[in-house]
């Protein structure tokens, strides 16, 4: 047994995996911090559907619970890619009713660099896009503040295998301020 855990512990120390992290594509706002931003490509990069009475379930064969507590709760999860179109990570979206009021979040997850929790306003602007806040984010995104914008942008493309639009994600990152860090060490 001992040897058997030597030897798998050797393995995996010789074996290495040589994981490329894709760059990010930042660009710095002139009133200070950073923009980045994503789009998923629908239907293609949609991974999961998950809704009440869902016809068309992605993936095929896939059951929402039918549990009274789910019953206003859709949930999609989406590959997201970068301005270079390049998948980078997956996103999660659900819209829910929370006592009458709609609730639209996003959590982005990016390996390598961390994953950050978005609170959508329901309501979309003028405009027709939706603005949320940075509520939490790990590793690179822990220290962040700012928000993000969703918005639909419907293909014109007659081309068959185009999609039929995208979904446009920008984040506005900030650092945190240091009386925001102060404040949430005193709750």
């Amino acid at each position: 047994m001992v040897l058997g855990l030597l030897a798998t512990a050797g393995a995996l120390y010789g074996y290495s995996v040589d994981q490329v992290r894709e760059a990010s594509i930042l660009t710095v706002n002139p009133n200070g911090g950073s923009v980045e931003s994503f789009h998923i490509n629908v239907p293609m990069d949609r991974i999961m559907i998950g809704a009440p009475g869902q016809s068309g379930a992605v993936p095929a064969g896939l059951d929402w619970p039918t549990d009274e507590i789910l019953a206003d709760v859709r949930a999609e999860m989406f590959k997201i890619r970068n301005a270079r179109d390049t998948v980078i990570g997956v996103a999660i979206r659900t819209a829910a009713k929370n006592n009458e009021e709609d609730v639209i979040d996003w959590v982005l997850h990016l390996p390598a660099r961390g994953s950050v929790f978005v609170e959508m306003d329901a309501t979309p602007r003028e405009g027709g896009f939706r603005r949320g806040e940075i509520r939490a984010g790990s590793r690179e995104f822990a220290p962040l503040d700012g928000f993000m914008t969703e918005r639909w942008v419907a293909n014109t493309s007659v081309e068959e295998d185009a999609p039929i639009g995208r979904i446009e994600l920008t984040g506005t990152y900030t650092a945190r301020s240091k009386q925001t860090d102060d404040e949430e060490e005193n709750q």
